[in-house]
């Protein structure tokens, strides 16, 4: 078979091919529509979303901001001098309570954003301040039980201190335990660990805080924890003050 021939049979052969696909094409051409309008759609279904998901993160930002600022807020006796435009509040329970409407609400409004998670941490602070210990408790115990794990390690080290301010000191120790067999970078270990042994001080058992501190300082002997622990097993050999001779 010489050359010539070969190139017409790869010729004929291609052009087989493509006329068999064309066929099916053309066969096919409904079916073949319905996927490409398929595959757009999902294209701008996940844009869509990607741009609403950062409008809605935006618009939360913005919300927590707001309630930032009004826990921030000062506080002024009655009768003290306030410069003109200022807002005070008289007490910080009234500023707890002003600023917990506004992290609640951004909290529901944008629970799945960053800026909305912060918020309901900040609500259950507030609840706290305000001396709504039922709500606080369920607003922190949410927190706890988020998919964030630094937020949810900050609600229950604020859990805790609720628990030891309601006298629930059982439920405290299980808390501090838990936080220091993690790590999360916003509750350390040994903080955790620092606040159980000052739980069993208050609670009049030193062997149990030392054993503690001791655990601390063994763990952690150059860290700020483990120094801290050294210091409360030996008090006489804390480094003398700045005004010590």
């Amino acid at each position: 078979m010489d050359q010539q021939t070969r190139q017409a049979l790869k010729h004929d052969q291609f052009v087989d091919t493509t006329q068999h696909g064309l066929e099916w094409a053309t066969e096919n051409r409904n079916s073949l529509i319905r996927i490409s309008v398929a595959v757009v759609i999902a294209l701008f279904i996940v844009i869509g979303g990607y741009l609403f998901y950062q409008h809605r993160s935006e618009q939360a930002t913005v919300a927590f901001g707001e309630a930032m600022q009004s826990y921030q807020t000062p506080l002024a006796q009655p009768g003290q001098a306030v410069p003109p435009g200022v807002k005070t509040f008289p007490s910080s329970a009234e500023r707890a309570k002003a600023a917990n409407a506004l992290f609640t609400a951004t909290a529901d409004k944008y629970g799945m954003t960053p800026s909305g998670k912060l918020a309901r941490y900040f609500a259950g602070l507030t609840f706290v301040e305000a001396g709504e210990n039922a709500s606080a408790e369920s607003t922190l115990k949410q927190v706890a039980g988020g998919m964030n794990a630094d937020l949810a390690a900050l609600a229950k080290l604020s859990l805790a201190q609720l628990y030891r301010q309601t006298g629930r000191d059982a439920q405290a120790i299980d808390l501090y335990n838990e936080l220091a067999a993690k790590s999360a970078s916003t509750v350390p270990p040994g903080l955790a660990q620092l606040q159980l042994a000052e739980l069993y001080e208050n609670q009049g058992k030193p062997d149990l805080a030392k054993k503690v501190y001791a655990q601390l300082k063994d763990k952690d002997a150059k860290g700020p924890a483990g120094q801290l622990a050294a210091q409360k097993l030996n008090p006489a050999a804390a480094p003398a003050g700045p005004g010590a001779q």
